[in-house]
C-alpha cells in the first residue's frame, strides 16, 4: 500500500517567484528504493547576499519534512503536518536542505506520533536524536547537491532496512480513496474500510497528524494547485463546485488558509 501513495500523490510547493532573483528552490529525487517513502529532497538557497530579509511561504501539503541549514547543520528541524500555510522569515544569506516524506512515512520509519508534531516545527534532536546527530556530523557548507543526495540516501536506506512497517490496510485503503478522489469525498460513506470512525481517526492522527477530514481538505487544495486553473476558469465560478466546495467564498477562504493568499493572486498571472 505504501507504493500506492507514491504513485497517487505528488505534493506541490510553490516556486520561488520574483523579485527573488537571487534565491533558488529545487527538488531532487532520492534513490529508487526510497521513493515510496520520501517524495523528494529539496534545497532552498541564495545565490548571492540579499539586500533585505527573505520571506518564504510553505503551503499545506499533508507531509512531514526535516530540514537544516547547510552552513550550520547543528540547527536541524522537523516540521509536522500543517493545516495552514507557514511563513518563514529568513536571513540575507541561507542554504537550506530538506527531506519531504510522503504521508505516513515519517511515523512509520521513526515510530513517532505525527499528532505530536502537527502545526509546528521544532528541533529534530528531541524527536529523532540519531537523525539529528547524523545531520550535524555529516553535513557542512562544502557539500554539493550530489554529495547531499548520496549521504541522505545511504542513511535512509539503512533506516528502511531496519524498519518493521505497520501496514494497516484499513488506513492505507482510506488514504487511497482520498487520493484517487482528489480529496472530494464523503468521510462517513466513502471511508468505510472495516473499522469504526473512532479507530480510523486514531490511525490518521498517529500516522498523518490530523483527521481524515482535514487531510482530505489538504489533498483537495493540492489537486487544485497541481491543475493550475486559468484566471478565466476562476472567473466562470465553476472550479469551486467541481472541487466539492459549497460556494465561492468557502473556496477562497479555505484556499487562503492553506496558501496564504487568494486563488486569484496565485493563478491570475
Amino acid at each position: 500500500m505504501q507504493t500506492a501513495i507514491s504513485g497517487l500523490y505528488k505534493p506541490v510547493q510553490p516556486v520561488v517567484r520574483q523579485p527573488a532573483d537571487d534565491v533558488t528552490y529545487i527538488e531532487f529525487l532520492p534513490g529508487n528504493r526510497l521513493q515510496q517513502f520520501i517524495y523528494c529532497y529539496w534545497q532552498l538557497k541564495t545565490t548571492q547576499e540579499l539586500s533585505e530579509q527573505f520571506n518564504y511561504r510553505v503551503v499545506a501539503d499533508g507531509c512531514i519534512d526535516i530540514y537544516f541549514e547547510l552552513n550550520n547543520p547543528q540547527e536541524n528541524y522537523v516540521m509536522g503536518f500543517c493545516k495552514k500555510f507557514t511563513a518563514f522569515p529568513l536571513d540575507n544569506v541561507f542554504n537550506y536542505v530538506g527531506v519531504r516524506f510522503l504521508p505516513t512515512m515519517f511515523p512509520q520509519l521513526f515510530k513517532i506520533n505525527a499528532m505530536e508534531l502537527s502545526n509546528r516545527y521544532e528541533h529534530l534532536y528531541p524527536v529523532v536524536p540519531h537523525l539529528s546527530d547524523f545531520i550535524r556530523t555529516q553535513f557542512n557548507e562544502t557539500r554539493q547537491q550530489e554529495e547531499v543526495k548520496t549521504l541522505l540516501d545511504r542513511y535512509f536506506f539503512e533506516v528502511v532496512a531496519k524498519t518493521i512497517f505497520d501496514n494497516d490496510n484499513r488506513l492505507y485503503e482510506a488514504l487511497e480513496v482520498i487520493l484517487k478522489n482528489s480529496g472530494v469525498i464523503d468521510i462517513e460513506k466513502d471511508l468505510d474500510t472495516g473499522i469504526s470512525t473512532r479507530q480510523l481517526r486514531r490511525l490518521f492522527e498517529f500516522y498523518i497528524g490530523d483527521t481524515a477530514k482535514t487531510f482530505s481538505k489538504v489533498i483537495r487544495f493540492q489537486s487544485i494547485l497541481k491543475a493550475k486553473p486559468s484566471n478565466q476558469l476562476l472567473r466562470q465560478n465553476k472550479l469551486f463546485l467541481d472541487a466539492g466546495y459549497y460556494d465561492q467564498s468557502h473556496f477562497i477562504k479555505e484556499f487562503r488558509n492553506f496558501y496564504g493568499v487568494t486563488p486569484g493572486k496565485v493563478f491570475g498571472k
